[in-house]
């Protein structure tokens, strides 16, 4: 198997994972009282702050102005734009079973938000579904606490250095901050969604396929030569799996909880897809423990980025943030059902085809902002039809993707009922 072909797959794996743990969470949220009573009060300010917006009621600078520490152009528009976009990143996790966070951000800074606040807002939407779901905080699996501890403190050096240079480059140059994380998206976006619509093939070709396919792992030569590697202080891990278990330098694993912490904070996302491939084929940890870790880094990784490197500059909007939060309860919820009616050849589909949108949606907006910085002498009309293409393309196929699971949910609910 090729490298780029196994980075792919784990990938994907670790990208299932954080699903799981989003559909946990949402269902968590929706099954109690009180925190589906706290959502609404937490939700009741960005939905005044709209129908303000729409009444044309004057509004603070941080609530709906155009300075650079809020969206450019706010209207009450794009807080439905954000449920819809929430909505659509739920039915991709709920659908295909892999995280569909990957979307928020490029997709909010197409509806006119500033990068360094799309990914500051979609870090605090993640913290704040993570800290309404309490309840499956509980059920992090075989975590081992050392592990965690020396990966935690790791993150939260990376979350420390990513926020620093997010928000050094945006103070430089807030086109040059939106092209920068444009950049970071069209590579990850790009390298996924090839091999993902190459998938998709390749299984259509041989008759059909599960939605929910993965990747296994197993230990390799560097596991073992980094394990071997006594540098102290050294952490004990799978010791249910292991007789005695396996034993490993707490320098090693906060590296890569500071690799981790540094993309998470520079991407706004929670950093799962990094986390599997690391531990499972770099540190060697086993799969049922990297998914306890996984889970507890996002809670701590995602509330510490949000806090200490956004909210308290201003890089984070509320608004958006609890609008995402509501589409994606919802969208979760219906994705996950629809996968037991539809079959998941055609999810995997739509699934390559919404990363390859959102990779096309940041690569047409580059030539506007490499223009803008003299980088390429592009005209505004061609820079324009560009960033237009980008837009309805991605939308269009989200959209279509939102649609049609939506459709086969309403249409055959009755079989779900019978099931």
């Amino acid at each position: 198997m090729s490298i780029a072909r196994r980075v792919y797959e784990t990938l994907l794996l670790a990208a299932r994972a954080h699903a799981q743990w989003d559909l946990e969470v949402s269902r968590s949220i929706l099954a109690s009282r009180k925190r589906l009573l706290l959502l609404l009060v937490l939700a009741l300010p960005a939905i005044l702050v709209s129908v303000g917006m729409a009444a044309d009621l004057p509004l603070p600078e941080i609530l709906g102005g155009k300075k650079a520490y809020s969206p450019a152009f706010y209207t009450p528009g794009i807080f439905l734009v954000s449920i819809a976009i929430g909505l659509c990143a739920g039915l991709i996790t709920g659908c295909i079973g892999a995280g569909g966070g990957f979307i928020i951000t490029p997709a909010l800074m197409s509806a006119g938000i500033k990068g360094i606040l799309a990914v500051g807002t979609d870090l605090f939407h993640i913290f704040a579904k993570a800290i309404m779901g309490t309840a499956v905080h509980r059920k992090l699996g075989n975590v081992s606490v050392a592990l965690a501890v020396a990966f935690l403190v790791g993150s939260g050096v990376g979350v420390t250095g990513g926020g620093v240079i997010n928000r050094w480059i945006y103070e430089l140059n807030p086109v040059l901050s939106d092209t920068f994380i444009s950049l970071i998206y069209v590579v990850l976006l790009g390298f996924l969604g090839i091999y993902a619509m190459f998938d998709f093939i390749r299984l259509r070709r041989a008759g059909g396929g599960d939605a929910h396919g993965g990747a296994g792992a197993e230990d390799g030569g560097l596991p073992q030569k980094l394990q071997k590697a006594t540098i102290p202080p050294m952490i004990t891990f799978d010791t249910d799996l292991v007789p005695g278990g396996k034993r490993i330098s707490a320098w090693f694993v906060g590296l890569c909880g500071a690799v981790v912490g540094f993309m998470a904070a520079i991407m706004g996302v929670g950093g799962g897809f990094l986390t599997f491939p690391m531990f499972v084929y770099i540190l060697g940890v086993s799969s049922f423990t990297t998914v306890g870790t996984d889970i507890l880094q996002i809670i701590f990784t995602a509330g510490y980025a949000s806090i200490s490197q956004y909210a308290i500059y201003g890089f984070i909007f509320y608004t958006l943030a609890m609008g995402m939060l509501l589409g994606s309860l919802l969208g979760i919820q219906v994705g996950a059902l629809t996968t037991k009616l539809v079959p998941g050849i055609y999810i995997r589909g739509f699934y390559a085809t919404a990363i390859l949108a959102g990779f096309t949606n940041r690569l047409f907006a580059l030539p506007a902002k490499l223009s803008a910085m003299k980088i390429m002498d592009v005209s505004p009309a061609v820079s324009d039809l560009c960033a237009q293409i980008g837009n309805w393309t991605f939308f269009l196929c989200v959209g279509v993707f939102g649609a049609w699971v939506i459709g086969t949910f309403v249409l055959k609910i009755n079989e779900l009922r019978e099931g």
